[in-house]
């Protein structure tokens, strides 16, 4: 099973950024997908995921959209508005159980499968 995420890159403040995660070796149509990032000496931190709902972390809510398709075994989140401190690198993340708490999305532990991670910087 592999998560391959894509599309990061550098940008301006205001600016936007379509991240994708493609999955191959089983399909997650039925499961949790997400999205979490880490900041240079910070700890890993949920961003938006995508199981019995969609759920966004306070920092993205109305900025950030994560959506999916599931022909493609893929997910994607889209980011407008971004700001210096979305500077990260953003992983995806997926687990066959779907979620439907926002203590379950939220925790790195609850998610088995992972991705490598895109960096995104946003110059201000």
């Amino acid at each position: 099973v592999q998560l391959q995420a894509s599309g990061g890159g550098w940008v301006q403040t205001g600016d936007s950024l379509r991240l994708s995660c493609a999955a191959s070796g089983h399909s997650f149509s039925r499961s949790t997908m997400a999205w979490f990032r880490q900041a240079p000496g910070a700890e890993r931190e949920f961003v938006a995921a995508d199981g019995r709902g969609t759920y966004y972390a306070n920092s993205v809510k109305g900025r950030f959209t994560v959506s999916r398709d599931n022909a493609k075994n893929t997910v994607y989140l889209q980011m407008n508005s971004l700001r210096p401190e979305d500077t990260a690198v953003y992983y995806c993340a997926a687990d066959d159980r779907a979620f439907n708490t926002r203590d379950a999305f939220s925790q790195p532990s609850r998610y088995y499968f992972w991705g490598q991670g895109t960096l995104v910087t946003v110059s201000s």
